[in-house]
């Protein structure tokens, strides 16, 4: 008889990984720390070992996980912001299910620390009021990612395959956040 393998250690990113598995294919409503713990084959109070407040905590991390982005500095201001803009919008759209969370959880931890490190990188590129230019940067993405999942049919029961990835958002994303960059230059 073959040797059992050893369980995997619960770690805070495995509970994270499996929080955003659940909530990109079944939604965020069907996230509880019950079915979480079926999924990593854990009670569910093994969780709140790495998680002491829970579900909020565990919210808290989702919303941190897809929204704390960084890039390094680039060779002027827009093109680090063009980084963070694209980089921002790929991890939310990889995570649809908890795009919710990303747009209605203040910055904090880690997501205070990337919005900070990102004006300081618009300021330090030479652009006047970086703080100001970081809030429109982040309503733009996170606008337009949310208006791209529901065009997608993510979040509707009859669709049996959302679209994952659209040329027509892509150009559309790429022609407003131009235009964005202008507006901020002046």
């Amino acid at each position: 008889m073959p040797a059992k393998r050893p369980p995997v250690p619960l770690s805070r990113e495995r509970i994270i990984e499996a929080a955003l598995h659940i909530a990109d294919t079944q939604g965020l409503r069907r996230l509880t720390m019950r079915r979480l713990g079926d999924a990593l084959q854990v009670e569910a109070m093994a969780i709140y070992h790495h998680l002491p407040r829970g579900k909020e905590a565990l919210m808290d991390a989702l919303a941190e996980h897809v929204t704390a982005v960084h890039v390094e500095q680039a060779a002027t201001w827009q093109d680090t912001a063009r980084a963070w803009c694209r980089a921002s919008r790929e991890l939310l759209r990889d995570h649809p299910g908890v795009l919710a969370l990303a747009l209605t959880k203040p910055p904090k931890g880690g997501t205070a620390v990337a919005v900070r490190e990102q004006t300081e990188q618009l300021a330090d590129g030479g652009l006047d009021d970086a703080a100001e230019a970081v809030r429109a940067l982040r309503a733009y993405v996170f606008g337009s990612v949310a208006v791209e999942v529901q065009q997608s049919g993510w979040a509707d029961p009859e669709v049996d395959e959302w679209i994952r990835r659209d040329e027509r958002a892509d150009l559309d994303f790429e022609r407003g956040l131009e235009a964005l960059l202008r507006g901020l230059r002046t």
